[in-house]
C-alpha cells in the first residue's frame, strides 16, 4: 500500500517520526529503572518507524530528506512532554534549519526540472 497525497505523505512522516521518537523513549526509559519488557517494546516500536516511513512512494533520499525535519520537530516536542526537557531558544533555531533543509531536499527538485 502506498500514499500518494500530499497530506497521506506528510501523517505518514508524522506517524513514522512519532514511532522512532516513541521507541527510543521506551528504550530510554527501560534502560533507566523501567525494566527490559520496555527495551523489547521500544525496539518493535523503534524498528517498525521503516514499515510506515517506507508506505511513501517518494524517492528514499528526498523521503529522508524530508523525514529528518519532521523526526527532529517530534523528537524537541516528546522531550519536552515526555522528559519535561527546556528547550533553549538555540535549539528551536537549530530545528528551524532543519526544517528548512527538509523542504528544500524535498520541493527543490521539483522547482530545479
Amino acid at each position: 500500500m502506498q500514499i500518494t497525497s500530499a497530506l497521506g505523505r506528510l501523517l505518514i512522516l508524522v506517524a513514522a517520526a512519532v514511532l522512532e521518537v516513541g521507541g527510543d523513549a521506551l528504550i530510554r526509559k527501560g534502560m533507566r529503572g523501567g525494566g527490559t519488557a520496555l527495551i523489547v517494546v521500544g525496539f518493535l516500536v523503534l524498528g517498525s518507524y521503516g514499515v510506515v516511513v517506507n508506505l511513501s512512494p517518494v524517492d528514499f533520499s528526498k523521503l529522508l530528506g524530508a523525514y529528518v525535519g519532521v523526526f527532529a520537530l517530534v523528537s524537541v516536542g516528546a522531550g519536552i512532554a515526555l522528559f519535561g526537557d527546556r528547550v533553549p531558544a538555540s535549539t528551536w533555531l537549530g530545528v528551524a534549519i532543519v526544517l528548512i533543509g527538509s523542504l528544500v531536499i524535498h520541493f527543490g527538485a521539483a522547482h530545479a526540472r
